[in-house]
């Protein structure tokens, strides 16, 4: 008998073959991908979903300083600037806050700059509301139509077609906020924001916004010397928001912080080998799992300590003598 001669292909066939070979050989190293990605520094600090549908580290970058004085005008160094942008991603964060307030319009531009094309996961959250007069100077315009101008133009900035994270930069007092969330809601439907969060708001005026419109975050200031937004944090504890604090470092020197009532985060420093900066951010990923710590920096050196302290693990006795 002689043997029978195999079925030629359809074309069908052959592409689903060909898909499933293609799929295959991308399965070993995209699994090579993720595992070394948990390996590196900022991994440490394990991860925290926005949304529902991002993960991100919890050790996370703020571009604010990254601008020049006052928040003001391009940086001493764009250079610096841009390999810091780029070291903390080699190091693992996936997680980049900014605003269009940031210079203005500086800090996202190095982050385009410096980053674009954007490697898969990362994450890049931007704020709108705030405008500046001047250096160290801020003013609120929460209209409508500056939201939408401001998240187009930082949508053209960043060259994104989608911000994953919109923030509400202040809540203007001269705008109802049902105005201003209702824009960045409307923003949301046409596809150019993916979530929404608020920043430096109150109990009562997070569950306000949240009954206009999903909040996936809250970006209050806390730290070490400043625990004022601890009832936002035990709300986003319980609702599973992610609180992202800003100024997560109190002023200080790396020896002593501000407020650093009977020395206790020295003590924690020098009982774990690091600068008492470093101790203070291990805090607040100790303090929280629902805590994005965004430590910022024009310095790759500053950055790469600040992102050590993610492997920095708080015994339960620091933790109460730090409170």
């Amino acid at each position: 008998m002689r043997p029978m001669k195999p079925s030629p292909l359809t074309r069908r066939q052959w592409l689903l073959n060909a898909s499933a070979i293609g799929m295959a050989s991308l399965v070993g190293p995209l699994a090579s991908a993720r595992t070394a990605r948990r390996q590196l520094p900022a991994a440490a600090a394990g991860t925290l979903t926005l949304g529902g549908d991002l993960v991100v580290n919890r050790m996370g970058f703020g571009a604010m300083r990254l601008t020049g004085p006052g928040i003001w005008g391009e940086p001493k160094d764009a250079v610096e600037a841009r390999r810091v942008l780029r070291r903390a991603v080699e190091l693992g964060v996936d997680f980049i806050d900014t605003a269009d307030a940031y210079g203005p319009e500086v800090s996202e531009r190095l982050i385009k700059e410096a980053l674009h094309p954007y490697p898969a996961g990362l994450v890049i959250a931007t704020k709108g509301g705030s405008v500046r007069p001047g250096p160290d100077q801020w003013a609120q315009d929460g209209s409508p139509a500056h939201l939408r101008e401001a998240c187009e133009a930082s949508l053209r900035r960043l060259k994104l077609e989608r911000i994953d994270l919109y923030q509400l930069h202040r809540i203007d007092a001269k705008v109802p906020v049902a105005d201003s969330l209702g824009e960045l809601a409307r923003l949301q439907k046409e596809g150019k924001i993916r979530h929404i969060g608020v920043s430096q708001v109150s109990v009562d005026e997070l569950a306000t916004a949240r009954r206009i419109v999903p909040i996936v975050s809250v970006q209050n200031r806390y730290n070490a010397a400043d625990r004022s937004s601890a009832a936002v944090l035990a709300v986003c504890e319980r609702e599973r928001l992610a609180f992202i604090p800003w100024a997560p470092i109190a002023r200080g020197s790396a020896d002593k912080l501000e407020a650093d009532s009977g020395h206790a985060l020295e003590e924690v420093a020098r009982a774990h080998g690091v600068n008492v900066l470093q101790a203070a951010l291990a805090w607040l990923l100790a303090k929280s799992p629902v805590m994005l710590p965004i430590p910022g920096t024009s310095s790759v050196t500053h950055l790469e300590e600040d992102i050590a302290a993610a492997r920095v693990r708080l015994t339960p006795a620091e933790l109460v003598a730090l409170g």
